[in-house]
């Protein structure tokens, strides 16, 4: 207060007590507004108006173009109310304490926002205004309508037919080896093929009759992987010695040793436009090869176990590996790095093969045969069925992926849908025990019309479709799942 003394220093301050303050303060406000007690508030249109403009603004903007779905259903209304004959349908009554007054109700209706805007939705009789007076329209019509039109309809996933492939029976025999036969490559001419085992030498064969044409010493281990070069007179090889060889064909000996690895090397893969080779082995590791300096250009490494597998492509990631600990990796060969990694399987992956059609691959693992999309490797769908180690995959031209397992079993699917069309066993030859019937490789011929197996019976089977085979006495027996299979 003005007429207060400032209190000395020193001295208590004594307040008076809260209530009384309270009681004062309520008798003040009282005799301040008692003149305006139960008088109305003073109208104010244009801040009204300017209020309700910004509220339809902000909240129905976005909405004033209704779906054609709803217009159609508005226009039917008046048509559909004249031909009623019996009583009609109250209206809907209006939600919201403004709705229920006429005076707020001409307000809103001479609300302007935008005046083209304005104009236009009067034209056309699609503005959020004009729903307020669609009160002929039947009882719940209209928002089941309008729901219906603004939800997006799933459609119904169509699941494509299985292709018709004949069933597949075994052509021929070839005996030879001295050891498990564990690697399989055949000529870009498809002439003949190449087949690498544990008595450590390299066979090559003639594909039409089955006869042998050459033998190649000088590897000191088990030989697992083999590939011939489609634009060199070049074969590669690489074994459980920590050694890759490259041969020359036309001498018949070897002219360059790829010096890196320290362990056993597994299998190998030739890029198909770049003189670059990718080998992959017991250490972990993917090395890339310059094939002419002989020099490493990459050590890929990630994996945290054997590397089973490796395949190289001319498109992005143009080096798939598959590895014992589960996974599979897509690399990017100009910065030597992995570009994902695929960790789907619960076991170890064996093997690889890639569609020659397709932009796809396919990895196996005793738990189930999965198809990605590349570049990212997206998951495409689950082969399930072949219940066993699968050592081995190759696909055709004509869709078939043939799937081999260390039981001697066999599976052959259609690669679209991830149909089983046949299933087989691979008989051990006489005087070989049965636990000998597994299947380490297997290769296509370049016209994909014969399939080459190497065997744990130290054999090298060729098998070809069935020519009498029709669709008549081999039937597809396909019952479509809902979804393509999970993870």
């Amino acid at each position: 207060m003005a007429n207060e003394k400032p209190t000395p220093p020193g001295e208590e301050v004594i307040l008076p007590p809260l209530a009384e303050v309270v009681e004062n303060s309520i008798k003040r406000t009282r005799e301040v507004f008692l003149a305006n007690a139960g008088t109305a508030a003073p109208a104010d249109p244009p801040s009204q108006r300017l209020k309700l403009a910004s509220k339809i603004i902000d909240e129905w903007d976005h909405v004033k173009e209704l779906p054609k779905a709803v217009l159609a259903q508005a226009a039917k209304a008046p048509a559909a109310k004249s031909a009623t004959t019996t009583t009609p349908a109250p209206a809907r009554p209006p939600s919201g304490p403004d709705a229920s007054d006429a005076n707020m109700q001409s307000l809103i209706d001479s609300v302007s926002t935008d005046q083209a805007q304005r104009k236009e939705a009067t034209q056309s009789g699609v503005g959020v205004l004009a729903l307020r007076k669609q009160a002929a329209l039947p009882p719940r019509s209209y928002p089941s309508d309008a729901s219906s039109a603004l939800v997006r309809i799933k459609e119904p996933r169509k699941v494509p037919k299985p292709k018709w492939h004949a069933p597949w029976k075994l052509m021929r025999v070839i005996s030879g080896h001295l050891g498990w036969v564990r690697s399989i490559a055949v000529d870009p001419g498809n002439e003949w093929f190449v087949t690498g085992a544990g008595d450590r030498v390299i066979k090559i064969w003639d594909l039409a009759s089955g006869t042998l044409k050459l033998t190649l010493t000088g590897h000191i281990s088990a030989v697992r992987g083999l590939a011939v070069s489609p634009r060199h007179p070049y074969l590669f090889s690489c074994g459980e010695d920590k050694m890759v060889k490259c041969w020359d064909l036309e001498y018949n000996k070897v002219i360059r040793h790829y010096h890196g690895h320290l362990s056993g090397v597994y299998n190998l893969s030739l890029h198909p436009t770049l003189d670059v080779m990718v080998t992959g082995g017991r250490d972990s590791t993917a090395r890339v090869w310059d094939m002419r300096t002989k020099a490493q250009i990459f050590a890929l490494t990630g994996h945290t176990s054997t590397v089973s597998d490796v395949k190289c492509q001319e498109a992005d990631p143009q080096v798939i590996t598959s590895s014992m600990d589960s996974t599979v990796r897509l690399w990017d060969l100009a910065a030597g790095k992995t570009m994902s990694v695929l960790t789907h399987h619960k076991k170890a992956v064996r093997a690889l093969a890639i569609n020659p059609k397709e932009f796809t691959f396919a990895s196996a693992s005793p738990d189930n045969i999965k198809q990605w999309k590349c570049p990212e490797g997206n998951f495409i769908q689950n082969l399930e069925g072949h219940n066993a180690i699968v050592n081995t995959l190759a696909c055709n031209q004509e869709g078939v992926l043939f799937s081999g397992a260390d039981n001697g079993s066999m599976h052959f699917w259609d690669y679209k849908t991830g149909y089983n069309f046949q299933t087989a066993e691979s008989l051990v030859q006489p005087g070989s025990l049965d636990s000998e019937a597994g299947i380490f490789c297997s290769s296509f011929d370049r016209t994909g019309s014969r399939l080459i197996t190497g065997e744990a019976d130290k054999t090298i089977k060729i098998w070809k479709e069935d020519a009498n085979a029709t669709p008549e006495t081999h039937p597809i027996d396909w019952k479509p799942k809902l979804g393509r299979g999970g993870f």
